[in-house]
């Protein structure tokens, strides 16, 4: 299995997964491969030709990574005639009362869920045996994520960061994504996009109080606002309806049972 962005949050968990179900793993560092440079990324897969090419590289201010980085790894796992699993997001969706499934089209509100949208298009474009995951906002335990430090931060009262009330998500934690790739990287039947996240939707203020009493502290001392207060324009409800991934034996713990 050749990874990139190993050394990010969700990378870190997709080792353990591999380790228990006995994936060699074979990652270059940014330093190694900058998946910007398409001949490096067509001979580094090309030269390996892995069973499945797992793309987690992602950088949230940076279209060429994004956009055209998918495009050079797609097109190096078709050539490869490499599975690939493709990592997308929620945000793809500009936000709606109604959960979200794999037929509804993105209508990206951000211009990092536009580039997303765009980077699902060249795996689509490539060909080849693919699998684009999209998923919410990831959790961890021991390893945290940026929420999770951004909750510590203002429990210590480093930080007066706010929490929105009316921004909803459905969290997952980054061991049940990464055991769900590893899951999918055989299931050679399945291609298209599946959506792989918590199976409850939640408010980031609502997520910001169960950290908290992690942290030894409580909801009330969590500062709220919301998006409209804020001044910021962003999707304010992004559900994904993951039944399909259930239907295949893809779930997702609740927060309360992953933390606890």
């Amino acid at each position: 299995m050749f990874v990139t962005g190993m050394s990010g949050f969700l990378g870190h968990h997709l080792t353990a997964a591999s380790e228990a179900a006995d994936w060699e793993l074979l990652s270059p560092s940014k330093a190694l491969l900058d998946v910007r440079h398409r001949p490096r990324v067509l001979d580094d897969v090309m030269a390996w030709t892995p069973n499945v090419v797992v793309h987690l590289a992602n950088r949230s201010d940076d279209r060429e990574t994004i956009v055209d980085g998918t495009r050079y790894v797609a097109e190096a796992a078709a050539s490869a005639g490499s599975r690939l699993i493709h990592l997308s997001t929620d945000l793809v969706f500009a936000g709606r009362d109604q959960a979200y499934d794999e037929r509804d089209p993105p209508d990206a509100q951000l211009p990092y869920g536009e580039w997303k949208a765009a980077a699902e298009q060249m795996v689509a474009r490539a060909g080849g045996n693919s699998l684009i995951i999209r998923t919410s906002l990831l959790y961890g335990t021991d390893d945290q994520a940026p929420i999770q430090r951004d909750v510590a931060n203002v429990v210590a009262r480093r930080s007066n960061m706010r929490f929105f009330t009316d921004e909803f998500r459905c969290p997952a934690h980054a061991d049940d994504v990464a055991a769900a790739i590893i899951a999918l990287a055989e299931r050679v039947d399945i291609t298209g996009t599946l959506h792989v996240a918590g199976p409850r939707a939640m408010s980031r203020a609502e997520l910001a109080g169960i950290f908290a009493e992690r942290f030894g502290a409580g909801p009330a001392q969590i500062p709220t606002s919301t998006s409209q207060d804020s001044g910021l324009d962003r999707p304010t409800n992004v559900v994904l309806n993951c039944s399909a991934a259930a239907s295949l034996g893809i779930r997702c713990r609740p927060i309360e049972e992953a933390l606890h």
